[in-house]
């Protein structure tokens, strides 16, 4: 499998993760080029890995898809947050209502909800000591590209962007990722309710056997249709099997649409609390 990691000359928190991959890891120069940056590409792998350096944001990088041949994008980037709390997070791209920040209004790029799955399983191993929140977050930003895709991020200030060792635990994680991957089948869901970082999707995330794709967090809810459903369930690159409801992050009358709009598809719905054995 090709895989693509894909940093920004704008991101610090990119190029310390570039930096890192470099120094840890078994890449050499290749043949190829992108906007006048050099292509890095691993040696003694499964998979084929090269490292991208492009000259935009990230979030903007709309002609991906003609520039890089991959089966999978990692955006390695900063999250960037007033809050400037530290986190180390994951998740999938797409707007889910306007695209304020790249891609386009309510599309979303496609998930692979076992890579992710497994980068938050290796992440939080790799993270436990570090005085980061290691979370998932919802759906949200460009770019809008076709290629099954996931940012990989730290944040949320300059602080963490050059902290070395966070950048460390970022590349480690995502080699760690690319060697393990396999293509386990879970069941997967599709995700709503709660705030933008994830908590009560983590633990099921974390240790079940249930892989998320893409997450409707409660502030995205005045905007959800049956349209949108469709969509997290079609830019899913496995069998959506069901919903997972964050049952106390949705308000009444949110829940109240939500299962009419699940049922009007068929599709199925549980609640996180139905998973939450777990200490």
């Amino acid at each position: 499998m090709r895989f693509a990691i894909i940093v920004s000359q704008l991101d610090k928190a990119g190029l310390n993760i570039k930096q890192n991959l470099l120094t840890s890891f078994n890449f050499v120069k290749s043949k190829d080029s992108i906007s006048s940056n050099e292509v890095y590409e691993s040696i003694n792998t499964l998979h084929e890995i090269k490292i991208y350096t492009i000259n935009c944001d990230s979030i903007d990088f709309m002609d991906a898809d003609d520039l890089i041949i991959a089966d999978f994008f990692i955006f390695a980037t900063k999250h960037q947050s007033k809050s400037g709390q530290k986190t180390l997070s994951v998740h999938f791209p797409g707007n889910l209502s306007s695209a304020d920040f790249g891609g386009k209004v309510g599309k979303l790029c496609m998930s692979c909800p076992s890579i992710l799955k497994t980068s938050f399983i290796i992440l939080n191993q790799f993270g436990k000591n570090m005085d980061y929140e290691i979370t998932l977050e919802a759906t949200h930003h460009g770019p809008l590209v076709k290629t099954p895709c996931m940012f990989i991020e730290i944040g949320s200030s300059v602080d963490q962007w050059t902290d070395n060792n966070a950048g460390s635990i970022i590349s480690k994680t995502i080699m760690q990722t690319i060697n393990e991957y396999c293509n386990k089948k879970y069941d997967v869901a599709i995700a709503f309710g709660g705030r933008h970082y994830c908590s009560g999707f983590n633990k099921v995330e974390l240790l079940s056997e249930i892989a998320i794709s893409h997450i409707c967090p409660k502030y995205e809810f005045d905007n959800l249709t049956v349209e949108m459903i469709n969509e997290m369930i079609n830019l899913t690159t496995d069998k959506v099997n069901f919903a997972l409801i964050d049952w106390k992050g949705l308000n009444s009358l949110q829940r109240t649409k939500l299962i009419e709009l699940l049922e009007s598809i068929k599709l199925p719905w549980k609640k996180t609390k139905e998973f939450k054995t777990f200490n």
